[in-house]
Order: C-alpha cells, then sequence, then structure tokens
C-alpha cells in the first residue's frame, strides 16, 4: 500500500483544463439568446417610447383634443334631445373639441340589460371614429355643462390640475372599501378620471385616455360575464367589481372632487358635498331616469334655461 499514489494533482501542478473549456462552449451557445433578449427589450423600450412621442406629435392637424359622447335613447322628447345635443356642441365649439350622440339601440347590448351598458361600446365606437384624439369624455344624457368657459385641460386634464384635484389612498367604494386608490400616481400615468358618491363610482362624467390601454379597459368593462351578471346597477357595479380586482385599471385610476367633473342637482347618501353649485362646471340630474316620480325634462328646464342665460352673456363679452 505505501508504493500505490492516488490520482490528485499536487498542490503546484497546473489545474485542468475541461471546467474552462466547458464553460466556454456553454456562452458560446448562450450568446445568441442573450443578444436576442437584449435587443428585444431595447425595441420593446423603443416602440413604447415611439409611440408615446407619436400620440402627441403626429395627430394630423385639426384633431379635437376631446370627443364628447353622450348616447341618446330615442324615447327621448325632440326638445329634451336637442337641448342636450345644442348644449354639448356650443361647448365643444368654443374650446376645439367634437361631440358623439349615438343612440343606445345602436349597439347589441344582450338580451334583458338595460340601455345603460350602451355608454361603453359608444365610447369604443367614438376611438374608431376619431382614432387620433386623446381624450374620451363620456357625459350622460342627465347632465348639463353649465360652466362652459372652462376648458377641461384648465379643469382638469393638465397635469399640474390633476396632481392638485387626485385624491390619493381612498377607498374605491366608500365608505371602507379595503381596496384604495395609489397613494402617489404621477398625473402623467392617469388613463382614467371620475368622482365618487356617497354610494360608490359615479360613473355619469368620466374622461378616459384613448390608445391600447382604453380599449383593454373597456372590453373588459364590456365583458359579457358582467353583462349577464344583473348587477344591481348595472354597469356601475361592474365598473366598481373591475376597478377593485384589476391592478392594471386600478393603477391608471384618478379619482377627483364631485364638484369638479360631477355635481349632482340632489344628495345621493346624504351626500351634501357633490351638490350642485352655481358656477359648478356640471349638473347630472343623477336618477331622475330610474325613478318613476322623477322627470329628467322638468328637471332640467331651469338649468337650462339658466345655461342659455350664461352663453348669451358670454357671447356678448
Amino acid at each position: 500500500m505505501a508504493g500505490i499514489q492516488f490520482p490528485y494533482p499536487r498542490k503546484g501542478s497546473t489545474p485542468h483544463q475541461y471546467p474552462t473549456s466547458s464553460r466556454r462552449r456553454t456562452l458560446k451557445q448562450l450568446a445568441p439568446y442573450i443578444v436576442g433578449t437584449v435587443l428585444a427589450l431595447w425595441l420593446l423600450i423603443w416602440i413604447l417610447r415611439s409611440s408615446d412621442s407619436s400620440s402627441s406629435t403626429s395627430r394630423p392637424a385639426g384633431t379635437p383634443e376631446v370627443v364628447i359622447v353622450t348616447t341618446l335613447s330615442p324615447e327621448l322628447s325632440p326638445t329634451y334631445r336637442d337641448n342636450l345635443i345644442t348644449n354639448r356642441k356650443d361647448y365643444a365649439a368654443r374650446h376645439g373639441y367634437t361631440t358623439f350622440f349615438p343612440n343606445t339601440t345602436d349597439y347589441d347590448l344582450m338580451p334583458h340589460i338595460p340601455a345603460s351598458w350602451s355608454s361603453i361600446p359608444s365610447m369604443r365606437h367614438a376611438m374608431t371614429l376619431y382614432p387620433h384624439t386623446p381624450w374620451l369624455w363620456y357625459l350622460t344624457s342627465t347632465a348639463l355643462i353649465m360652466n362652459p368657459s372652462l376648458p377641461l385641460t384648465a379643469q382638469i386634464l393638465d397635469p399640474r390640475v390633476l396632481e392638485k384635484n387626485m385624491i390619493p389612498n381612498q377607498p374605491v367604494v366608500p365608505p371602507d372599501s379595503v381596496i384604495k386608490t395609489f397613494p402617489r400616481l404621477r398625473p402623467e400615468r392617469v388613463d382614467f378620471i371620475l368622482t365618487q358618491d356617497k354610494e360608490g363610482l359615479a360613473g355619469g362624467s368620466l374622461l378616459i385616455r384613448t390608445g391600447e390601454w382604453a380599449k383593454f379597459f373597456l372590453d373588459a368593462w364590456y365583458d359579457p360575464l358582467y353583462r349577464s351578471y344583473n348587477f344591481q346597477k348595472a354597469e356601475g357595479h361592474a365598473l366598481e367589481h373591475i376597478v377593485q380586482w384589476h391592478g392594471t385599471i386600478l393603477a391608471k385610476l384618478a379619482l377627483v372632487p364631485q364638484r369638479v367633473l360631477n355635481s349632482y342637482t340632489r344628495e345621493t347618501g346624504g351626500n351634501a358635498d357633490g351638490i350642485y353649485g352655481e358656477g359648478d362646471f356640471i349638473a347630472n340630474f343623477h336618477g331622475c331616469q330610474r325613478d318613476p316620480n322623477r322627470n329628467c325634462e322638468e328637471e332640467m328646464r331651469p338649468l337650462m334655461i339658466r345655461w342659455r342665460e350664461l352663453r348669451d352673456q358670454e357671447r356678448r363679452r
């Protein structure tokens, strides 16, 4: 046994070369995949940056900044219908916006679901008609624009204005939803703006930035499963559901004070903070369509008269 030598290298011997050669072969084999991954990431970043820049710089001349969308029921009286159209068109003409007035019956809503669901495909339709317009503003047929001198940029869309109005860390469904708006969200990253009342999200007046995210959002909201689910508040409850359970939607949401975008003419759930006052941007006769004891056209008449007075005063200046 004393003469047996085991095949271990001595301390000063040259190390074996096979492991190093094997590593080199492995790196050579992986190199195309590594390079391909880096190039793919670079290409993705380039596409995202170019799409952001093109959306703001390559719009055709004369493209409106906002399209105002209001769905109209064929059951509305001609006077009511004309008043709504005049109200929106006057505002749009002042600020270089445009308008879109589809009928609630223009879309396949599935049998036995409320016509209010038509608001969602109407916005998708508007995006098709105005592909370069950066913002959609859906305004319900129960609301009037009461301060026509305020452009949406000054009222809410300017990032500096939006940053001041955004409500961070707010329960999505008041008063105690565990899902809350992001505590630190840059206004430039916001693609969806709306308000709350004391019962939940108030979708009668909302803003959506157009683009791929908007398509995803509207398609998700209009999913046949939600339409067939028989939510008590139809598309309103469906909206609250997807905002709370889809992080990609919550991450783009900004809630603003109700009187900034969607003042009510009557209290809802004891909410006096959102009640319309002279000078507010919007007067929404919320609930007048669903309550058989209310008449939207009759309720709207005094403020429609007041709106015409304000419009005429502006024109005389």
